[in-house]
């Protein structure tokens, strides 16, 4: 940055390439700081012609607050310098330089500040090297200047303080490794910001930020964040104040098609101003704004005609602080006559609106200055105290510096003055520096050369007399955990419009209990429709992705939000299909009883002695039992009651066919030994007759016995029959078990219907053969039947059907066999006669 040089004499020096930079405001100590600020907002605009060196840049519009950082400074050096316990016997200089808010003017003024602007004698060997001009620099304001500042300055080691930039980028130490700040890192308040605006349930927002590195890495973060906690950006626009008006009235047709009620801008005061200005001209008001410290808590904003476009806004500002004794001293500032404070002069003839006689522009109709003027009763920017959390953290920054000194020089009641300053080695002490201010304010900076980042929570508040009042409504810390880091107090909130209550910006309403999310086609997430759940499906609670489930005993209710327990199905004694089943069983069973009564009665007349009298009480025995196992089919299942309902119903089944073919058998063999010459009836006699209707139902015994050692029948719950409804029935276990049962009864009566049909035209006045055909025919066509219509009946009604075609066999047996016999002994006792029975008499009734 110095170069070597001869002048006439021949003598070596060292100069500065370009133009020098001289600084506004200046005094000497034993230590100098520097100071870089914004004394003017905007500079003239120039058109290079590149045929010449470009003149200086011109600065303009006075910008008292950066005057007000600049005095702070002053005061916390002035401070400094009259304690006896910090730097006692040192004192600290400054040079404060007014960058006008230009990226290049800064750059220029950093260099400056590390080189000087003196020429410099040298001897002709010596290299243009020499210790940095100044040991820390305080400044900037914004971001952008402070990262191109850094960047310069970062090779040197000499430590650069803000008390205003807040982008996150700046703490990345491998790109900034001298840059510190007094002010929370944006990384934080882009965080708080989107959680806040998920604590009000605003999912569905617009984001328009400031076109620097303020605002694309302060929203870049907020975005990000954003996207975690499940909040969509309808839109996301930039400006700078400098964009052509049609970028402007752009952002202003998008605001006016939205359909979010919120917005987050993250934006600087004067960009602020002049979109609520543009807002205002559009009557653009009802929006619900959250903002950062940029401009949440700016007096003049708020004091701007247009501010009712934001009442309401609620954001993050910087906390309140006080600083005992600084307003008093910005307050008392006096114009200087020194050529070096030229500045200052300005700045008193622009605050009283009046030229000194001395000044260089022409006073025209404006008064004399006497440079005794009063600030009392003086209203204006440099007036308003409210940016003391700014100015503060400027006198935090001086004492930093101060403090880091102090251990350098190793002071105490004196320092040692004769220890050698290195920037470098201020910069370690700075980053470790941990003190409390007079106010007793812990300041230090954790490793990317932060402080700990907190923040109050500011609502704007429209007073009656239309002044907006900042309430401090809630705190932001991000050092507590994250569950507790947002706490909003107990106070009444000011929404948009003076309205007392939340206002809600949602793409789509929260889907209730009973329904679920489903994305909007071509949408963010959060635009969704709300889909009832399926049945069996439930969701109970708001806004739920996806459907659960029910467990398969339970069912979705009507409202599919809770799961309720399935009604259980079963056959049971209480309902009328099951007491109907009950009844036709114990009437067959009663009815059963009587004709063994009637035939136990009448039991050595011709008609009960024709045919095997033992049979046929074998066989209305097991009719008793055939009616009464159909009971075992109705109620509860249980273990018991499954194995004992198909085993019960195949033997006395199978006992009931065997019995009714002995008697077929017998029919057969008593006509076959009328025959000359035939002794059939001999080996077919009553023993042979009980051997064959126990060795048939042995056979049904003993599968039956497999059945159940093997896999015997069991209670089950059927979920998949009915989708509301658990059908308790038996599961067959082994369904071949079941069909083996089935089949063998069925082979019985098969064997016993061709039998009958055989021996259905043999002469006899009462010939059984002919009953026991019929009565065989509808057992076959019963259970035919029931086989397609057990499989396709769902439910109990399967069981029903079982039961049905038990009872109907049942009653056909014993009405086909039984009833026939019954009347002619009870209405026909003349024809009971052995040679009746035998055809020989004339009567041929029946």
């Amino acid at each position: 940055m110095l170069v070597l040089s001869f002048s006439q004499a021949e003598e070596p020096v060292c100069i500065r390439r370009g133009d020098p930079q001289n600084s506004q405001i200046s005094k000497d100590g034993d230590i100098i700081l520097g100071g870089m600020f914004s004394l003017h907002s905007s500079w003239k605009n120039r058109r290079d012609t590149y045929m010449h060196q470009p003149l200086p840049l011109q600065c303009t519009s006075l910008n008292f607050r950066g005057f007000q950082y600049a005095q702070a400074m002053l005061f916390a050096i002035e401070e400094i310098n009259n304690s006896t316990d910090l730097l006692p016997g040192i004192s600290l200089g400054y040079k404060i330089y007014d960058v006008c808010g230009s990226i290049a003017r800064s750059v220029r003024v950093a260099l400056a500040l590390a080189n000087g602007n003196e020429v410099i004698s040298v001897p002709s060997n010596a290299p243009c090297t020499r210790p940095a001009q100044v040991q820390a620099i305080m400044g900037e304001t914004s971001s952008s200047p402070c990262m191109a500042i850094s960047t310069v300055i970062g090779p040197f080691h000499i430590p650069v303080i803000s008390h205003y930039a807040t982008c996150a980028c700046l703490s990345d130490k491998t790109k900034y490794p001298s840059f510190l700040r007094t002010i929370p890192s944006d990384y934080y308040q882009s965080r708080a910001l989107a959680q806040l605006v998920k604590h009000f349930g605003w999912t569905w927002v617009g984001a328009i930020r400031t076109n620097d590195d303020y605002g694309n890495n302060g929203m870049a973060i907020f975005t990000e964040t954003a996207q975690q906690l499940g909040i969509c950006l309808e839109y996301s626009v930039s400006f700078f104040r400098t964009d052509p008006p049609d970028k402007i009235q752009m952002i202003v047709d998008i605001i006016k098609t939205s359909t979010s009620k919120v917005i987050v801008a993250f934006l600087s005061h004067m960009d602020i101003d002049l979109l609520i200005d543009k807002l205002s001209r559009h009557n653009l008001t009802g929006h619900q704004w959250v903002g950062s410290e940029g401009w949440i808590f700016d007096s003049q904003t708020a004091a701007s005609d247009k501010h009712h476009i934001l009442d309401g806004a609620i954001g993050l500002s910087i906390p309140k602080a006080h600083v005992s004794g600084m307003k008093e001293f910005m307050l008392d500032v006096k114009p200087l006559n020194s050529s070096s404070n030229e500045m200052f002069t300005e700045f008193w003839e622009t605050l009283f609106n009046c030229k000194f006689k001395q000044s260089k522009s022409s006073a025209g109709k404006q008064r004399e200055c006497t440079g005794h003027e009063d600030l009392t009763g003086v209203q204006n920017s440099f007036t308003d105290m409210s940016l003391m959390p700014i100015f503060n953290n400027v006198y935090k920054g001086v004492y930093a510096v101060a403090h880091a000194l102090h251990r350098i020089l190793s002071c105490n009641t004196t320092c040692d003055n004769k220890v050698k300053l290195d920037p470098f080695m201020i910069l370690q002490h700075i980053r470790k520096i941990n003190f409390k201010t007079k106010e007793g304010e812990e300041v230090y900076f954790n490793e990317n050369g932060d402080p700990a980042a907190k923040y109050e929570i500011i609502n704007w508040q429209p007073t009656e007399n239309g002044i907006v009042d900042f309430v401090t409504v809630g705190l932001y810390d991000a050092s507590l955990p994250a569950d507790q880091q947002l706490n909003l107090q107990n106070k009444s909130l000011i929404w948009a419009k003076n309205s007392q209550q939340v206002p809600s910006s949602v793409c789509s309403e929260k889907c209730p209990p009973g329904t679920h999310k489903v994305l909007q086609k071509g949408k963010p997430v959060c635009c969704y429709d709300c889909l009832r759940c399926a049945e069996g499906e439930i969701s109970n609670i708001t806004d739920s992705i996806t459907c659960v489930r029910c467990h398969p005993e339970f069912w979705s209710n009507e409202r599919r939000d809770v799961c309720v327990k399935k009604e259980a199905e079963f056959l049971s004694y209480e309902e009328i299909m099951g007491a109907l089943l009950t009844a036709a069983s114990l009437f067959g069973t009663c009815m059963t009883a009587v004709v063994a009564f009637i035939f136990f009665r009448y039991r050595q007349t011709p008609i009960v002695k024709a045919n095997n009298s033992e049979l046929s009480f074998l066989l209305l025995f097991s009719l008793t039992l055939c009616f009464l196992c159909s009971l075992t089919f109705i109620g509860r299942p249980s273990e018991w009651s499954c194995m004992l309902r198909h085993t019960a119903f195949g033997i006395t089944f199978v006992l009931c066919i065997s019995c009714v073919l002995g008697k077929t058998i017998v029919v057969l063999m008593a006509f076959r030994a009328t025959l000359p010459g035939s002794n059939v009836m001999k080996w077919f006699g009553p023993a042979q007759q009980k051997l064959s209707v126990l060795g048939f139902t042995l056979i049904q015994v003993i599968i039956c016995i497999l059945w159940l050692t093997i896999s015997p029948p069991f209670p089950f719950k059927n979920f998949k029959e009915f989708k509301d409804k658990i059908i308790l029935e038996c599961a067959l276990g082994s369904a071949v078990g079941f069909w083996a049962v089935l089949g063998y009864i069925g082979l019985l009566a098969m064997l016993c219907f061709i039998l009958a049909f055989l021996a259905r035209k043999l002469p006899d006045n009462f010939n059984e053969a002919k009953f026991i055909t019929f009565s065989m025919l509808i057992f076959c066509a019963v259970w035919i039947t029931f086989i397609p219509a057990y499989v396709s009946s769902p439910g109990k009604f399967s069981v029903a059907v079982e039961i049905f075609a038990i009872l109907a066999s049942s009653f056909g047996l014993l009405i086909c066999i039984f009833i026939p016999k019954c009347y002619i002994i009870l209405l026909k006792p003349e024809t009971n006669t052995k040679q009746n029975m035998m055809g020989k008499g004339a009567t041929k009734s029946f």
